[in-house]
């Protein structure tokens, strides 16, 4: 038998499994506990955030069992018929429990005369009938339908909850990960608990049964993700001053063809650490968790004053630029000369 993808192995089975979506979990936890559940539902967040494992958990807790519960994928199912088809199918009464349950995902792939057709079911419901609504697009979703539901937005998970969610499924696979291996997966996961349990599941099935311990230069390898010597080299240039250093090593990043989104998000979280070792000492007890021996030791080598708070707003700004720069490299070199360039015209 085939072994469940991890996105299905670890899903979320109740509500005290769910990760990061308190401010969700709390309000449909209440209105379950106090008999006040509404006709429809619309569920708003970035893929793999948990909308629709909540909305299978939320039609468990008001008891409706599995032939009760319908889920339709829209992007396939989007046309007028298919809407009309469900409205005949929600005149029927549930089968085996109090109400029947639609999970409509990617909601806003449905055409405009399937919205019109939803929206007649939406107006007038059977009592028996709950809608919970998904998108990853809100603002593709019309208004008139959104006014008829009750919106829940999900957030992206923080990297830290990411960094928890793949520690616990690599023990429970009887494997163990580094600070560093455990914080480069949830970084790569980038918000999305699927992408992070789906690059685990990667890492783990090219580590076998070889090795138990996983390295972040195993992950590295595994996942192409930027190397720590590339993400230190170029905090040394920044620190040393360097301009001609820093533009090599960016230039070394793109001849690698590497995702400079990525690279840039590895050299923001490893310069936020930098500056907390500085201005925090306090919290390095914490940082360690993050960092193997060598990291840490090279990050607190960096020279005191060498790299501030300016350093890390020009970065933020080359991160947000990145999605529109034609030369992906250009940002960061720009960074680089806003930060150094003055520095190389005061010394000539």
């Amino acid at each position: 038998m085939q072994e469940l993808a991890f996105y299905r192995k670890y899903r979320p089975a109740k509500w005290d499994d769910v990760l990061g979506q308190n401010h969700v979990v709390g309000v449909l936890e209440k209105s379950v506990r106090d008999s006040t559940v509404s006709h429809a539902y619309l569920f708003v967040g970035s893929r793999g955030t948990g909308k629709t494992s909540v909305a299978r958990i939320f039609a468990r807790e008001i008891g409706v069992t599995a032939n009760d519960l319908y889920e339709i994928d829209a992007a396939s199912n989007r046309g007028i018929e298919d809407i009309k088809e469900l409205r005949e199918g929600v005149r029927a009464l549930p089968l085996e429990s109090k109400y029947k349950v639609y999970i409509i995902d990617e909601v806003h792939m449905l055409s405009k005369d399937a919205w019109g057709a939803l929206l007649k079911t939406l107006e007038e419901p059977p009592k028996h009938v709950i809608f919970i609504l998904a998108t990853t697009e809100f603002h593709k979703v019309p208004e008139t339908i959104t006014s008829r539901c009750q919106v829940f937005t999900f957030r992206k998970p923080a990297t830290s909850i990411l960094r928890g969610l793949v520690e616990d499924i690599a023990k429970r696979e009887g494997y163990e990960l580094d600070g560093g291996s455990a914080e480069l997966i949830a970084l790569l996961g980038d918000g999305s608990f699927r992408d992070a349990e789906g690059t685990l599941e990667r890492v783990l099935n090219f580590a076998g049964k070889k090795s138990k311990k996983i390295s972040r230069s195993a992950v590295e390898e595994i996942t192409g993700a930027p190397k720590t010597a590339l993400v230190n080299d170029f905090l040394s240039a920044l620190s040393g001053k360097d301009l001609e250093k820093g533009m090599g090593v960016v230039k070394k990043a793109g001849k690698e063809n590497l995702d400079m989104k990525l690279y840039l998000k590895l050299i923001i979280e490893r310069l936020r650490f930098a500056l907390m070792l500085k201005y925090a000492p306090k919290m390095e007890t914490e940082i360690k968790n993050d960092l193997s021996e060598d990291d840490l030791k090279f990050l607190k080598s960096l020279p005191a004053g060498s790299l501030n708070s300016k350093t890390l707003v020009a970065l933020l700004d080359a991160y947000q630029n990145l999605d529109r720069a034609f030369i992906p490299e250009l940002p960061l070199e720009l960074a680089l000369v806003k930060l150094l360039g003055d520095l190389e015209s005061n010394q000539d």
